[in-house]
C-alpha cells in the first residue's frame, strides 16, 4: 500500500513538471521578427537553460536590433544573450506599474560563476511610464527600452521585447562588423539554380534582396528543373508581375529551415505590401518542410548558405502566388448514362408476313403430302381388284 501512494506521488509530481515544461525555441518560432534571435539561442545552447527553468523572464530583441553581436564569437553571444535571460517573472504589467522605481534581478549569466560582484545583474527602471534595462554596474546606461509583452504563461514563463541588445563590457567594446558581403547569384548558379539567378539580374530584385539582407533575408531558390515548362506562363507575366513573382520567393527576415519547421502561421514575403496578400503557409513532417501558395506546394530540398542574418534555401518547385496564378479548374464530373436497351426481337402474329423462304419450305411440305395421298390411293386400288 505504502509503495502505491511512492508511485503515485511520482506520477503526480511528474504531471506537474509536464504541466509547466515549455519550449522557447517552439514560441519564438511563431514570431519571425526574432528569427536570430531564436537562431542565437540555439547555437549557444541557452535554449536547454531556458527550458529547464520554471519561472523566468526572456527579453528578446528584434532581427534588426542585433547588429551589436555581428563579429562577436560564439562564446561572448552567449554571454551577452545571457544577461536577457532574468531568472524572476516580470510581465508587461508588472514592469508598467513599477512607478517610478528601481529593481535589480539576477540573470542567468549571474549563474555562471563568471561575473564579478553584481555584474550578472540588470537594473530594470521605471521613469515617466517608460521602462529601461541595462546592466546593474555603476555607470551603466539604461539604453534596452520595454517595447511590449510578446508572450506570457502564468507566472512560468514571459518574454517581453526590448529596444536592444544589453551587452557585457567585453561585447560592448568589440568592433561591431557590417554584414559579409554575399554574392547570391554565384551562390545560385554553384548550387544548380541558374534560372532562378538570371531572372533576379534580368529584372533587377537581386538589387532588392541585396538590400534586404542587413535586416533580414531567406530565399527560396527554386532549382533548375523546377522551371520545366513554366517558359509559357512567365513569358505571359509583365515585367511588375514577374518583379512580384521573384519577390515572393523570399522572406522579409532571418527565417532558417530549424525555425521554419516549428512555424505554423502565415509568413509575409518580400511581395507582401497588404494583409493576406503574397503571403506562405508553413507545414512541416519531420524535417520536411513545405510552402504552401494556395496554388501549389513545394518542398525546402537543402540549405545553401546559413549565415545569419541570411540564408539561402533550395526547394523543389517554383512558387506561385495565387494573386498571378489561378487554380486549375475541377475536372467535369463523369456522369454515366444507363446502356440503351437492346432491340426486342420481334414476336410472330397471325397477321405477320412470311418471308419468301418459310413460303417455300410451306408449298414442298404440302406437294409431299398430295404425293403420298396419291401413292396410298393407288395402293388401296389395285387391293380392291
Amino acid at each position: 500500500m505504502r509503495r502505491s501512494w511512492v508511485v503515485l506521488v511520482l506520477v503526480l509530481i511528474s504531471l506537474l513538471h509536464c504541466a509547466h515544461a515549455f519550449n522557447i525555441t517552439k514560441i519564438l518560432a511563431q514570431h519571425p521578427k526574432y528569427s536570430k534571435f531564436n537562431h542565437y539561442l540555439t547555437l549557444t545552447r541557452l535554449a536547454d537553460d531556458i527550458n529547464i527553468r520554471k519561472t523566468i523572464t526572456v527579453l528578446v530583441v528584434r532581427n534588426g536590433a542585433l547588429h551589436n553581436l555581428r563579429g562577436l564569437d560564439l562564446e561572448t553571444i552567449k554571454r551577452s544573450l545571457s544577461l536577457h535571460v532574468l531568472l524572476e517573472f516580470f510581465d508587461g504589467k508588472m514592469l508598467r506599474h513599477l512607478n517610478n522605481h528601481t529593481t535589480l534581478t539576477t540573470t542567468l549569466y549571474q549563474t555562471t560563476g563568471l561575473a564579478p560582484g553584481n555584474a550578472g545583474s540588470i537594473n530594470i527602471t521605471s521613469k515617466d511610464k517608460k521602462v529601461a534595462f541595462g546592466l546593474a554596474a555603476k555607470g551603466s546606461k539604461l539604453d534596452a527600452k520595454y517595447v511590449r509583452e510578446v508572450y506570457r504563461d502564468s507566472f512560468n514563463l514571459s518574454i517581453i521585447e526590448v529596444s536592444q541588445v544589453i551587452t557585457t563590457d567585453v561585447a560592448a567594446s568589440a568592433p561591431v562588423e557590417a554584414p559579409n558581403e554575399v554574392n547570391i547569384t554565384a551562390v545560385l548558379v554553384k548550387a544548380g539554380c541558374g534560372i532562378f539567378s538570371d531572372l533576379l539580374n534580368a529584372t533587377g530584385v537581386i538589387r532588392t534582396y541585396e538590400d534586404a539582407v542587413y535586416s533580414g533575408l531567406t530565399v527560396f531558390a527554386p532549382t533548375d528543373p523546377a522551371f520545366k515548362g513554366l517558359q509559357s506562363q512567365l513569358n505571359q507575366l509583365s515585367p511588375e508581375n514577374k518583379e512580384s513573382l521573384l519577390k515572393y520567393h523570399a522572406l522579409p527576415a532571418y527565417s532558417p529551415h530549424s525555425t521554419l519547421k516549428f512555424s505554423k502561421a502565415r509568413i509575409k514575403t518580400l511581395a507582401s505590401t497588404a494583409p493576406h496578400k503574397y503571403d506562405l503557409t508553413v507545414s512541416s513532417a519531420g524535417d520536411v518542410v513545405t510552402l504552401n501558395t494556395g496554388v501549389n506546394k513545394a518542398t525546402i530540398t537543402s540549405t545553401l548558405l546559413d549565415d545569419a542574418p541570411l540564408v539561402i534555401l533550395t526547394v523543389n518547385g517554383v512558387l506561385k502566388p495565387k494573386e498571378l496564378f489561378s487554380l486549375a479548374p475541377a475536372p467535369a464530373p463523369v456522369t454515366f448514362s444507363p446502356p440503351a436497351p437492346a432491340p426486342e426481337s420481334p414476336e410472330t402474329t397471325p397477321f405477320q408476313s412470311v418471308s419468301p423462304e418459310a413460303s417455300n419450305d410451306s408449298n414442298t411440305s404440302s406437294a409431299s403430302a398430295a404425293t403420298l395421298l396419291l401413292f396410298l390411293i393407288g395402293c388401296v386400288g389395285v387391293l380392291m381388284l
